[in-house]
């Protein structure tokens, strides 16, 4: 069998590992889980982690178990919280559990007909039969509060510095954790917990669980959080989150979020989110360094990971709508792209609206690039024409030309450009 935790290891993915728990792997078809918290109806790309981890288990032939939080969503996980979030109401956490789901189904094998074929559980399912005194007399009884006390997440937030302390709910989130863990142990046989770093405490809780409460042994492996080389937060934008969701983040600006990694963060992301082999990973590494402004590494990144996630033609379509804004597309390249793609390649160009009778009509080029605001006046226009310099739709056009609604994108845009760099967008209404 594959050796899975050396996988993560030169991949630089471990992070903390429970003693004996590569023994146990090396010798051991096991089954493990890792949870994934339902606060939205998408997963970001903070995710892929430990999506990525759930693959390589399966890959070393273990048997992977995605939980979904129905029911820990409902309390909130304070590991890594400075103050308490809000809390879902029952119709929100099913869409959100609906939308994970099916994004999860994306990455790895649920197929019956395989041996280690994947699980997908909700915790919801097994903590809606359970009473809070019989919750309190067969968990709480067997985990100290001296024990709870002393977990990371619990002491910062009982510390002088938080401002806001820590409610009972979340306090009792350790326990809902560690209870799922013994769950899935005596039911699934599961005998591993993974997850990120700051899910070590939560982690042990359910490993401790299951040695008072089973008599059994359990073990549990974390990775290392994702952090950028110039301090600001993985997985965000000036916009808010990149999100595995095609509706939330166009396949366009997910692949450009790798594509603008640094060199520096592009070497780690390289190990981690692809599946490339050492060899392979080395050799575009050194091409990288002997030329790194042909960014060889964030190119290849943003390939696999966009293909992963989103599938080979969106991958394709991504890379057109790349090079739209470089001078090296049609008309017929733009209108090929969606409304949202469109949108996010132009996004902060300045544009105009303009009635859509307007276009039934048939516009001139000239009162389209100055009446608009493009172009000061007409006779910038009827200059830019002479130098050939105006384009609609990324072809150049002359002074007789006419925009109607067959130069409409997406049925509502239409680009005006002059030279190489300068765009204006004519929004239909």
């Amino acid at each position: 069998m594959m050796n899975f935790v050396e996988e993560l290891r030169w991949r630089g993915m471990l992070h903390d590992i429970m003693p004996e728990t590569e023994d146990y792997l090396l010798k051991n078809k096991t089954t493990g889980y890792i949870g994934f918290d339902p606060t939205a109806d998408s997963l970001h790309i903070g995710s892929l982690v430990p999506i990525i981890i759930l693959m390589h288990f399966q890959k070393a032939g273990h048997h992977p178990i995605a939980l979904v939080g129905g029911a820990t969503g409902m309390v909130g996980d304070p590991s890594g919280k400075s103050d308490e979030r809000n809390l879902l109401d029952e119709e929100t956490l099913a869409k959100n559990i609906a939308g994970v789901k099916a994004q999860l189904a994306r990455f790895l094998n649920f197929d019956n007909d395989i041996e280690n074929a994947a699980q997908l559980v909700n915790n919801y399912d097994w903590m809606k039969e359970i009473s809070l005194i019989e919750f309190v007399r067969d968990v709480g009884k067997h985990i100290t509060v001296n024990y709870m006390m002393a977990k990371d997440s619990v002491k910062k937030r009982l510390s002088s510095e938080s401002q806001t302390g820590m409610s009972f709910t979340e306090f009792t989130y350790q326990l809902f954790q560690g209870y799922d863990f013994y769950h899935l142990y005596k039911e699934k046989n599961c005998m591993l917990q993974m997850g990120g770093s700051d899910q070590w405490g939560n982690i042990t809780t359910g490993t401790e669980l299951i040695r008072r409460k089973a008599q059994g042994k359990a073990y549990a492996l974390t990775c290392k959080l994702i952090t950028k080389a110039d301090g600001s937060k993985f997985g965000k934008t000036a916009g808010g989150n990149v999100w595995l969701d095609a509706k939330r983040t166009s396949p366009y600006k997910f692949y450009q979020y790798w594509l603008n990694s640094s060199d520096e963060d592009a070497e780690k992301y390289i190990k981690i989110f692809t599946f490339l082999d050492k060899e392979t990973i080395e050799k575009l590494i050194a091409e990288h360094k002997e030329a790194p402004h042909l960014r060889i590494l964030q190119r290849k990144i943003g390939e696999e990971v966009t293909i992963m996630t989103h599938g080979e033609e969106a991958y394709k379509n991504a890379i057109k709508a790349s090079s739209i804004l470089f001078g090296k597309s049609t008309a017929e390249d733009l209108k090929t792209l969606d409304e949202q793609t469109f949108l996010d390649v132009f996004d902060g160009v300045p544009q105009a609206e303009v009635k859509r009778s307007v276009i039934e009509n048939g516009l001139e080029i000239v009162p389209a690039f100055a009446e608009n605001g493009f172009l000061k006046s007409n006779g910038e226009v009827r200059r830019a024409l002479k130098e050939n310099s105006i384009s609609v739709n990324k072809e150049k056009v002359k002074d007789d030309f006419i925009i109607t609604t067959k130069d409409l994108i997406a049925d509502k845009f239409v680009l005006l450009q002059r030279g190489k760099k300068s765009y204006f967008l004519l929004k239909i209404i």
